[in-house]
C-alpha cells in the first residue's frame, strides 16, 4: 500500500490510524540538541526526567520534565549506549567504552553485573532490558571496540557478538543466542513470553520464545529492514525497539524515522524525523510521551497511544 504523507505520520495500513497512533502532537518537539550522537534514552519517574547517553562525548545527560532544564548527568560515564530500570527502579547501564552493564544503586554507588563470559571481557554492551524477576538480556556487539569513536579500539576476546543472560541468584553470566551480525536493541513483550532483538548488521529483528529459566528457544525473523519507505532520507536500518501497550512494536530506524509494526509483523506505519533515529524511550506522567534520541537531539512527541514500562509486567497466571 502506498504511504499517506503528513507532517509527522505516515500511515502504510489503515491500522495505523484506527490503532490511534497518528493522533497527538502535530510536530515532534526540540528538548535539547548539541550532542555528537545520542543514544539510550530514558524516563525515570521517580525523577520526572528523562536521562540519555552522548557516547562520543562520554557523558550522560538529564532533561528535567518539570522545567525543561537539561544538565550533565554523569561524565566521564564509560561511554555509555543503552539504559534501562530494573524492577526496584534503579538504573541499568550498558557501558561500551568500559565493556560491562552496570546498576547505579539508590545510593548513587555503581555495581558492575556483567563483564565477563567465560573468563573472556565482552565487547561493548549496546542495550538491555530486565524481566520482573529480575533476569536480565543484553546485546553485546562490537561498536565499541572498533573504533575510539564511541570507545576504545581493542580486539574482541570472544570474536563473535552475542545476547547474553544475567542469573539473578548468581549473577552467573549465561550465553542467551549466538546468531547475531551484530545484535543492538532487545525488548521483552508485555507478557515477558518472547524476546525481541535487532541486528543492524543483518539489518533484522529476531524473537525468541522465553523459557521460566530464561533459556530462549524458536528464533525466528520477525521483520526485514532494508528499503527506503515513502519519503525516507535513507533505507531503515534497525536500532533499539520498544512496545506499546496494544502490542505494537516501535522501532527505531536509523533514516527512515520510527516505524511501527503490528504485532503480526506489518509495517503499518512510521514517524517522520529529521535526523537519522538511533533510540526511543516511552515517559511521561501516562506514558504516551515517546522520547526520541536522533543524531544530535533529543525530540519527543506526545501520542495517543501508552508506552510499556521498560521493566515489563508479569505474565499473567
Amino acid at each position: 500500500m502506498s504511504g499517506e504523507r503528513g507532517v509527522l505520520y505516515e500511515m502504510f495500513d489503515e491500522r495505523f490510524r484506527t490503532g490511534r497512533c497518528m493522533n497527538g502532537d502535530a510536530a515532534l518537539e526540540v528538548l535539547y540538541t548539541g550532542c555528537r550522537w545520542a543514544e539510550g534514552p530514558l524516563y525515570v519517574p521517580a525523577w520526572r526526567q528523562v536521562v540519555w547517553s552522548d557516547i562520543p562525548n562520554d557523558r550522560m545527560l538529564r532533561w528535567d520534565e518539570e522545567t525543561g532544564a537539561v544538565g550533565v548527568f554523569r561524565r566521564s560515564a564509560g561511554h555509555t549506549n543503552g539504559n534501562t530500570l530494573d524492577g526496584q527502579g534503579r538504573l541499568v547501564t550498558c557501558e561500551q567504552g568500559n565493556r560491562r552493564v552496570t546498576r547505579t544503586e539508590h545510593d548513587g554507588t555503581v555495581s558492575v553485573l556483567a563483564d565477563r563470559w567465560q573468563g573472556k571481557r565482552l565487547n561493548s554492551p549496546n542495550d538491555a532490558t530486565v524481566r520482573s524477576d529480575g533476569t536480565l538480556w543484553f546485546s553485546d556487539p562490537d561498536f565499541g571496540i572498533t573504533s575510539d569513536y564511541e570507545g576504545h579500539r581493542a580486539v574482541s576476546e570472544i570474536g563473535a557478538n552475542h545476547v547474553h543472560r544475567v542469573d539473578p541468584a548468581t549473577g552467573e553470566v549465561h550465553l542467551a543466542a549466538d546468531c547475531f551480525g551484530a545484535p543492538n536493541g532487545l525488548v521483552l513483550s508485555p507478557d515477558e513470553r518472547r524476546l525481541f532483538v535487532s541486528d543492524t548488521k543483518d539489518n533484522v529483528i529476531r524473537v525468541f520464545d522465553v523459557r521460566e529459566d530464561g533459556e530462549l528457544s524458536d528464533g525466528r525473523v520477525f521483520a526485514r529492514g532494508g528499503a527506503k519507505t515513502g519519503g525516507a532520507r535513507a533505507a531503515a536500518r534497525f536500532d533499539n525497539i520498544r512496545f506499546d501497550d496494544e502490542g505494537r512494536l516501535w522501532v527505531a530506524a536509523m533514516g527512515d524515522g520510527v516505524h511501527c509494526y503490528d504485532p503480526d509483523g506489518t509495517l503499518i506505519g512510521r514517524l517522520v524525523v529529521p535526523e537519522a533515529v538511533s533510540n526511543i524511550a516511552w515517559g511521561g506522567a501516562k506514558r504516551n510521551r515517546l522520547f526520541i534520541t536522533a543524531e544530535t537531539s533529543l525530540y519527543s512527541v506526545v501520542m495517543g497511544v501508552t508506552g510499556t514500562h521498560p521493566t515489563g509486567s508479569r505474565r499473567p497466571d
